[in-house]
This record gives structure tokens, sequence and C-alpha cells, in this order.
């Protein structure tokens, strides 16, 4: 040996009257299969819940626009047509805002089919699919109805 105390020729000398003996199996406990040994040492998540918080943080959200009175006012001009050819069900389609349910801001919508209803006490239109959107979310209208208005 070249100067390296402890080290034998031999490193299983200690070991060798027990070495060549088949593995020990419990009685009572079934072996363990190599997966189920190999996730003992898989790496764990020591902070449960932050990656989603660091991606909800990263998340964007749009802030709500104001509307200038004109808008305002072709926008209840539009409506007030909407409201009289309900019974025609034309098709429009709507640009509205929803809040995010998580932080400040939200994002910008569109929906495009069939109003059924306009319920004024309620202030949501509401479409032949169940959708309802609140009538002061709405930011644009569109649609061939509206052609005469523009």
């Amino acid at each position: 040996m070249s100067g390296l105390k402890g080290l034998k020729d031999r490193p299983y000398e200690d070991y060798e009257d027990i070495i060549h003996l088949p593995h020990p199996d419990s009685p009572t406990r079934p072996r363990m299969s190599l997966l189920e040994r190999a996730a003992q040492f898989s790496p764990f998540a020591a902070l449960v819940g932050y990656e989603d918080a660091v991606r909800e943080t990263e998340r964007l959200t749009e802030g709500r626009l104001s509307l200038s009175q004109d808008m305002l006012d072709a926008l209840d001009g539009k409506l007030c047509l909407l409201e009289a050819l309900l019974p025609q069900r034309p098709t429009v389609s709507l640009t509205y805002f929803v809040e995010d349910a998580h932080k400040d801001g939200g994002a910008y919508r569109t929906k495009t089919g069939r109003p059924k209803k306009l319920d004024a006490l309620r202030r949501v239109l509401v479409f032949e699919d169940g959708t309802e959107v609140a009538l002061d979310d709405i930011v644009r209208m569109d649609g061939e109805i509206f052609q005469k208005l523009e």
C-alpha cells in the first residue's frame, strides 16, 4: 500500500463468512419492488404550492378600459336596437370584460351568438346557450343589425 492507512488489500475480508449467503427475507413483509425502493430517494417538493404561486404571479391580467361618453352612448343605442329586434334572434358579437377571480384586473372575451333575453332588472344579456353577459361589462357590440347605426 502506498501510504494509505486503514485500506486493506482485500476490502471484503471482514465479511467473508456472510458475503455468499442469500439475502434475508422477512417472513411478515413482502419484498419491496425496485420502483418502491427508488421512490424513497426521489426528490420532493419542500414548499408545497410554491410552483403554483409563482405561476399565478407570472400570469398577466388586463385592466378594465374606461369608455368615453360617446362610446357609452353608442353602446346604449345598439343595446336599444338589439332589445327591439330580440324576437328576430339576430346574431351579435360582444366584447366584454371578465374579472379575474384571483387577482386585480381580468381579461376581455368575445361572445358571438343569438341573444334571447335582456334582463333589465339584473342588467344581463342572456344568450340562447345560457351564457349571461353583464351589460356594464360590454365594451363593443357588432353585428349586421348595427350596420345602419354606424
